[in-house]
């Protein structure tokens, strides 16, 4: 690759990190090195299992496995800024293609750290460094710098027929 760009996955509806997963493998596949952070999530999701069979793909979780309601615990926040740091760590060390910022986007709607942390990090990307932010409430000012900008939309979700998460297919 020769030039990285900023892809930004937000939006209520289902599929921002499936498909930023599917970008993850994609860029596997190609022999590129992939570095997921994960905020707000812990455990034992089917897409751990499944990234671990691939050598060029690491995933770092930085959450307690619990929803952030109110005002984020100490605990909440300090995973958080660990998780920054370690991105910051990867993009000095520049031996990483792809890094996805999975639930970035709702780790600054949670206040585990703010929107000017999270462009300090899209601003200090280098070149050619392909980074994408996922999670529902990207801000206009992550809006504004990312160069692709999806926005899932929900249509219709069997969710609000109480069908909750299935492993394998949302979790």
């Amino acid at each position: 690759m020769k030039k990285g760009y900023v892809q930004v996955y937000t939006g209520n509806g289902k599929g921002k990190t499936t498909a930023s997963l599917g970008l993850a493998i994609r860029a596997a596949g190609a022999g590129l090195n992939v570095y997921i952070v994960q905020f707000l999530k812990q455990g034992d999701y089917s897409e751990i299992k499944a990234l671990s069979k691939f050598e060029n793909i690491t995933v770092k979780q930085f959450g307690l496995g619990k929803f952030v309601k109110g005002n984020p615990s100490d605990e909440d926040i300090f995973a958080g800024q660990e998780g920054l740091s370690l991105i910051r760590e990867l993009i000095k060390e520049g031996k990483h293609d792809l890094i996805i910022i999975e639930e970035g986007n709702v780790a600054v709607m949670c206040n585990l750290f703010g929107e000017e942390e999270l462009i300090k990090i899209i601003d200090s990307k280098p070149d050619e460094l392909e980074l994408v932010i996922t999670g529902r409430g990207a801000t206009p000012a992550i809006i504004e710098r990312a160069d692709l900008v999806t926005e899932m939309k929900e249509i219709k979700h069997y969710y609000s027929q109480g069908v909750m998460a299935r492993v394998g297919i949302e979790k």
